[in-house]
């Protein structure tokens, strides 16, 4: 069957050149469309257009080397390259112990190392201000913060020396790990060590040890869902596997967009070592007959490019979408949701909340969330 031209992107005539450059010097083969050639210099709107069986390649590549973004940060340009390493936040609650348990045994899988992150928040300021160049603490607020600090690192001890059992009794897979102690807010914290390591995976749980059931938008996983670019996966109360080796049945959620397709492939390298079957759900009016052709070739697409993989599709109607996802989950016994967000400014994530947050805190099916 021949390989059919697809349209990887839309640019002026420079930028389409600088795309072709780089990809061709990888081996993909690009074709321009839409140059004006008598003046090619002042084309708009030039179509990139690639083979569809180079489309995963072409988008790794152009997502390491932000080829379709406007500006380039610093902090892209510099990222550090991924460390072997699973972090795992607790606060030594249950919700701690089975995010360490499942970050073992997958650490087993992978052959990678455990780190174990627990921060503490101090909330005390100056009492008192000087005139001069440093602060003047009374007694009492420095004696509270050494105690706290004290009972932080007392309390991670503990937590270490219970992994250290749960690795002697042969409950838990012996690897690698260690464990880290940080002043500062939770999130803010985890997004620092990722910044500085970029691990894996996070894992951990959605609840904290002292939040009720129905105080949930403070959550610190929903925090750090939002904030952080490394793949999280956050775990419900009572989730009833220990293992990603339990796991039969993940269902992603796609939107059609380009970055879907490099979510899903990074999806199936993560299990690529577990004997998974994978679904492709949709949210949106059952009514829209666009997005069943839009499904459709979607579908084609991914039996064209992982034959070997048993991949499902469904759109759930965006009404009642709660009572339509929770009823999906279970006629199809799903065992981890997974589901695509991006970091949002502050006024976006309070007024205009991800998916991945709003199904944070209505299902308690675990959820792994891919960041692109």
């Amino acid at each position: 069957m021949e390989d059919k031209l697809i349209t990887l992107a839309i640019h002026t005539y420079q930028k389409a050149q600088v795309i072709k450059t780089i990809l061709e010097s990888n081996g993909i083969e690009v074709y321009l469309h839409n140059v004006n050639l008598i003046q090619p210099v002042v084309s708009s709107g030039v179509r990139v257009r690639i083979k569809e069986s180079d489309l995963p390649a072409a988008l790794k590549i152009i997502e390491n080397t932000n080829l379709l973004k406007d500006e380039i940060s610093i902090e892209t340009e510099q990222s550090v390259k991924t460390s072997n390493t699973i972090l795992v936040p607790v606060d030594f609650s249950d919700y701690s112990i089975q995010a360490c348990e499942i970050g073992f045994n997958y650490a087993a899988n992978i052959d990678a190392e455990v780190v174990v992150l627990h921060a503490y928040f101090t909330p005390f300021f100056p009492s008192t201000i000087s005139l001069g160049d440093t602060f003047t603490y009374q007694t009492q607020d420095e004696e509270t913060m050494i105690a706290m600090t004290k009972k932080a690192q007392n309390d991670l001890d503990s937590f270490c020396d219970f992994i250290k059992k749960q690795i002697e009794s042969k409950e838990w897979p012996d690897v690698r790990f260690s464990c880290i102690l940080r002043d500062g807010l939770p999130e803010e914290e985890v997004e620092h060590y990722c910044k500085e390591y970029n691990p894996v995976m996070i894992i951990m749980g959605t609840r904290g040890k002292n939040q009720k059931d129905v105080d949930l938008i403070g959550s610190v996983t929903a925090e750090i869902i939002d904030r952080s670019k490394v793949p999280v996966f956050a775990i419900p109360e009572n989730t009833p596997f220990k293992s990603f080796s339990d796991v039969k049945r993940i269902a992603f959620g796609t939107s059609f967009e380009q970055k879907d397709l490099l979510a899903v492939d990074s999806l199936f390298r993560m299990f690529e070592k577990f004997d998974i079957e994978y679904y492709l759900f949709h949210v949106t009016n059952k009514q829209d007959a666009w997005n069943e052709i839009k499904l459709s070739g979607i579908k084609d697409y991914f039996e064209k490019q992982y034959p070997k993989i048993t991949i499902k599709y469904e759109i759930i109607d965006a009404t009642d979408f709660v009572l339509n996802l929770e009823k999906f989950i279970r006629n199809n016994s799903i065992d981890i949701i997974s589901l695509t967000t991006h970091k949002r400014n502050i006024f976006a994530r309070i007024f205009n909340p991800s998916m991945a947050r709003k199904m944070l805190f209505h299902t308690d099916t675990p959820m792994l969330v891919l960041h692109s």
